[in-house]
């Protein structure tokens, strides 16, 4: 990637990134991360990930997941949460996990 290109993808990051909601790991997300999830193992960070999303998800109903992980889109769908990218190719995400 040149970088010009790389600018380029920085800027435009920056500009989807101004429309984000910052949201603290505070008492409440870290007692839901502590609790089991439909599809364990979990890793902490992802623990921590699904928690932050329930919490936000208490607020904002609308709320989606976006991952190419395998375990969290399978929590996060668990969890009822609509899921992107939507998955095309089951092959491609089993290989992803």
């Amino acid at each position: 990637m040149s970088e010009a290109e790389a600018a380029a993808r920085r800027a435009q990051l920056n500009a989807v990134a101004s429309h984000w909601t910052l949201l603290r790991v505070g008492p409440e997300v870290i007692d839901r991360a502590r609790r089991p999830l439909p599809d364990e193992p979990v890793r902490t960070l992802d623990a921590l990930h699904l928690a932050s999303a329930l919490v936000a998800k208490a607020a904002v109903p609308d709320v989606s997941v976006l991952s190419l992980d395998t375990q969290i889109r399978v929590n996060a769908r668990s969890l009822g949460f609509d899921v992107y990218p939507a998955e095309t190719n089951p092959s491609a995400a089993a290989r992803r996990g």
